[in-house]
């Protein structure tokens, strides 16, 4: 069993210099996905070396393709097409990552053999019936367990079909996880959203040579067409950088440069949300990496102010709130989120948790069932537990800046799902942390 880790921090202290935070999960993973499932020789540089991307090429690998590295961030894959992929010996352990679990469910419904897809624990308990359910629809046969959770257990052969799909809940997991199938099914597969979710899957399969329709909210494509192998380039994930953009606005005498950062506009929440609570935030050197936009951010220290969050930023920000919640704590006066019931499906229940959280810090956090009131206050010293939710961890580490006295955060060994080496980072930056 994998020893626990704790983080110690220690207040005071500010967040100075440059830094590039590692590549974007979501379209890591999605390079290995596609680059596997591709003809010809995909070459990656940026890609995130976490434990999550790293299951999803364990998956690919066992399906019989061959991949070199990663080695610093760079990994060239031999696709194996998509028809190409062999019946894996054992299950396929997707760790802590829904996301590879979703998306991996969409592309094995098209397979010609049986499959299981596993994770720990804390992925065993996340509903999959969202993915499921549609993929029955086009033709797909997957068992779960009690309640839709994982394990799935999907059965080969069956002829997909396309469908048309309206999304009862805005999520780019499910949109992907269907187009996916969609690459084996039989007419048109097309995906209506409610609201824009990250549009990184559909980015990168034209950057592969696959039509891919756009129009409003409706993203559609038709199966039986093949991906053509290419070059990518991972840009920094906004989601890492969303903890050092907060610990930058809150710690006082703060001037931060985060380089190289992913600005797509459907992923671009936290920095509306941020500016809107008053944060010093500058785009510098905007420019376009294999479709996908980056820049780098410049923030310095500024007074936050409460807000009521806008509905309509909640899913092009939904991985960044428990960073922001701690933004909330630091501001005056009072933050207001709603419609953001999608929090408490996450690693953990992030509003219960952060909520949690805060109230051992002195700070008043109320729960409501779709969102969280924050009134800000003066962050105490304490003990808190992330639940072994890698983004809560992180959160009350930058909390720690601005703290009375010392936190201690414990269970933060799934910090290495999404972010290696973030406690060197930290403390590069300005932190004072320990991990033991």
């Amino acid at each position: 069993m994998t020893k626990s880790i704790d983080y110690l921090i220690q207040p005071g202290g500010k967040l100075t210099g440059r830094i590039r935070v590692p590549g974007d999960k979501s379209i890591s993973h999605r390079s290995v996905m596609l680059g596997s499932l591709a003809e010809g020789e995909t070459r990656v540089t940026g890609l995130l070396e976490g434990e999550d991307v790293l299951s999803t090429l364990g998956a690919f690998r066992a399906m019989g393709v061959r991949a070199e590295g990663p080695v610093q961030g760079k990994l060239v894959i031999q696709g194996a097409g998509l028809h190409g992929l062999k019946a894996p010996a054992k299950p396929l352990d997707m760790g802590n990552s829904g996301t590879a679990m979703r998306l991996m469910a969409g592309i094995l419904a098209g397979q010609s053999f049986d499959s299981e897809l596993i994770g720990d624990e804390s992925l065993s308990k996340r509903p999959m019936k969202r993915v499921s359910e549609p993929l029955g629809r086009m033709g797909a046969v997957i068992e779960t367990a009690e309640g839709g959770r994982p394990p799935l257990r999907i059965r080969g052969g069956h002829k997909l079909r396309g469908i048309e799909y309206p999304m009862p809940v805005a999520s780019a997991q499910v949109k992907s996880s269907l187009l996916l199938a969609g690459l084996y099914a039989e007419g048109e597969t097309s995906v209506t959203e409610p609201a824009p979710t990250r549009d990184h899957t559909e980015r990168m399969l034209r950057g592969f040579d696959y039509g891919v329709k756009t129009g409003g909210a409706r993203i559609s494509l038709r199966g039986g067409g093949r991906l053509k192998a290419c070059s990518i380039d991972v840009p920094a994930d906004i989601s890492s950088a969303t903890f050092f953009l907060v610990g930058a606005s809150i710690a006082a005498g703060s001037d931060l440069l985060l380089e190289h950062v992913g600005i797509n506009p459907t992923r671009i929440g936290v920095l509306n949300i941020l500016r809107l609570m008053g944060a010093n935030l500058e785009l510098l050197n905007t420019r376009e990496v294999g479709g996908e936009p980056v820049a780098d951010i410049r923030v310095r220290a500024a007074q936050l102010r409460g807000i009521r969050i806008p509905e309509d930023q909640v899913p092009l920000a939904i991985d960044e709130f428990p960073a922001l919640f701690i933004a909330a704590a630091c501001a005056s006066g009072e933050t207001v989120l709603t419609g953001a019931h999608e929090l408490r499906v996450k690693e953990s229940d992030r509003i219960a948790v952060m909520a949690q959280g805060l109230k051992w810090l002195g700070i008043d956090a109320r729960e409501t069932p779709d969102g969280i009131i924050i009134k800000g206050g003066r962050l105490q010293g304490g003990e808190i537990d992330s639940h072994g939710d890698h983004r809560i961890a992180m959160s009350f580490a930058m909390a720690g800046l601005v703290a009375a006295g010392s936190i201690k955060v414990r269970d933060c060994k799934n910090v290495d799902t999404s972010f290696p080496g973030f406690v060197e980072l930290a403390r590069h930056a300005g932190l004072t942390l320990e991990a033991k």
